[in-house]
């Protein structure tokens, strides 16, 4: 009775009507009292924090296993590689394990089950007396990171209101960001054995607070639980708030999708297509060649003789990555996704053709020379690249400084953001860890591919690659990203139900 109204093009009715709604609306958001729900965001998204600097945590640990005094623990180009890229392995595997754990455990259950891999992870390259310690590590701290990539922004989304879901939904980029700047700055000084010890803090942490959070109020009442989930919607928001109207639909919208997803079901545009729109950002936002980019950072400025030393530019990348996420936070729920997600593929693709044009054109060593500066195994950087002589050298700096900037504004927060406002309800859980699955699987694929890319065509054809898929992100912003500043959760999936665009405006 209901799908031929909703779907009607000409009706005069409204799930939700945008004149009545939307002052009160405005009226609620601005009695809620916020201070409990970001202790609860924060509790969590220290889970991405030690995400974010194990996903880095090689960038200075290569160049100095490579010239360990231990033969156990000195790696070869391929092993570098390996030592890169399977950390996006685990990750993914994670992002598969989700798929189950949201939706059985629960939101934040699936965030503290995260930090067991986690700690035994670092204990192992901690203590590492062998390279299989060190890729072990490596894999359980990425399967970690994988459960939470996918259950963070979920749990957040879902305990947060329309006021602040831009802002805290861009949480997870910033402390993943604050995370490898962190361990960039303690790279300088740390030998990598203490960098390890030093991961396990922000995960004890993070198991500790966890303990005294709630559970996202949609999924206790998906599981009958609804007297639990008013209480938590009351703790949230605050006793003296009119949180009795923001209860009865979010428990109108989990009763609608209240059974499970089915295989008929998937063929429903209003299933498919957030799923698919989410699914293609995410293997978009790796194929810019972000991850790559962070992992061999140092690297990559070892071979570009930069003025700098590489582990200063390193920490200086980080700095910036920071600050332009914060930018993003703050002008998510004003500027809106798409104007951000369209500057943020524009300036990706401006520093990418940039710096994958000046390794072309400017003068280098020979080929194998360059390669074994990437390696740095068997000849210095020092007696291989000339000194830099002039500011022009700074260009594969700040080309990179843009280009995480451009990231960090754009395809960083607002892709996890996305996903976790535009997948339905009933599909949410392993719709997300689907996700993480497909941006992990190709992370691994960039990660464990680039060095020998490097070494058979030369350090510009990767970037040239990564310069036409930011072209690509520009279209597909354009093309399928929907705009979701300002809408509840149910009014997005509303609008992928009836595909009303009256209700997005």
């Amino acid at each position: 009775m209901q799908d031929p109204l909703l779907g009607a093009p000409g009706s005069a009715y409204q799930t939700f009507p945008q004149q009545a709604a939307r002052p009160l609306d405005r009226e609620y958001i601005r009695t809620l009292q916020n201070k409990r729900l970001f202790l609860a965001a924060f509790a969590a998204v220290l889970g991405n924090f030690s995400f974010g600097y194990a996903l880095v945590y090689t960038s200075p640990v290569i160049p100095a296993l490579e010239t360990s005094n231990i033969p156990a623990l000195k790696i070869t180009h391929k092993e570098a590689s390996w030592f890169g890229s399977v950390f996006t392995l685990g990750a993914a595997a994670g992002g598969l394990s989700a798929m189950f754990l949201n939706d059985r455990l629960g939101r934040k259950l699936s965030i503290m089950v995260s930090a067991v891999p986690s700690a035994v992870g670092y204990a192992f390259m901690a203590g590492a007396q062998g390279l299989w310690m060190l890729l072990l590590g490596r894999l359980l701290t990425g399967y970690a990171g994988g459960v939470t990539a996918a259950s963070i922004p979920v749990y957040i989304s879902e305990i947060s209101h329309p006021g602040v879901r831009g802002t805290l939904g861009s949480c997870p980029q910033i402390m993943a960001v604050l995370g490898s700047l962190i361990l960039y700055a303690l790279g300088l000084k740390l030998p990598w054995r203490w960098l390890a010890v030093a991961g396990e803090v922000p995960v004890l942490t993070m198991i500790i607070l966890l303990c005294f959070m709630p559970d996202s109020p949609r999924f206790l009442i998906s599981k009958g639980k609804e007297d639990k989930a008013l209480q938590v919607l009351r703790w949230l928001r605050g006793p003296d708030t009119d949180f009795h109207r923001e209860f009865e639909q979010m428990r109108e919208s989990v009763w609608h999708q209240s059974k499970r997803i089915s295989c008929a079901e998937i063929r429903d545009p209003f299933i498919y297509k957030p799923i698919l729109i989410a699914v293609l950002m995410r293997f978009l936002q790796q194929l810019s060649g972000v991850t790559p980019t962070l992992v061999y950072l140092q690297t990559i400025f070892q071979s570009t003789s930069v003025i700098l030393k590489p582990e200063y530019d390193a920490a200086i990348v980080g700095g910036v990555r920071l600050v332009s996420v914060l930018i993003a936070a703050f002008s998510m729920d004003k500027a809106g996704r798409k104007i951000l997600l369209y500057l943020s593929a524009g300036i990706m693709l401006a520093s990418n053709l940039t710096l994958g044009l000046y390794i072309h054109y400017t003068p280098k060593p020979s080929h194998n020379s360059t390669l074994a500066v990437m390696n740095g195994t068997t000849v210095s950087p020092e007696s291989l690249t000339a000194e830099p002589s002039h500011y022009v050298t700074l260009i594969p700096l700040v080309a990179t400084m843009l280009f995480i900037m451009g990231y960090a504004m754009g395809w960083g927060p607002i892709t996890w953001l996305l996903m976790s406002e535009i997948l339905p309800l009933k599909a949410r859980g392993v719709a997300s860890g689907l996700c993480v699955l497909v941006s992990w699987l190709t992370a691994f694929a960039l990660t464990t591919v680039f060095l020998p890319v490097v070494q058979a065509f030369g350090l510009e054809v990767p970037f040239l690659f990564f310069a036409v898929i930011c072209a690509g992100n520009l279209i597909f912003t354009g093309c399928c990203v929907p705009e979701t500043k300002g809408r509840s959760l149910e009014q997005i999936e509303t609008f992928f139900r009836t595909g009303r665009r009256s209700i997005m405006r």
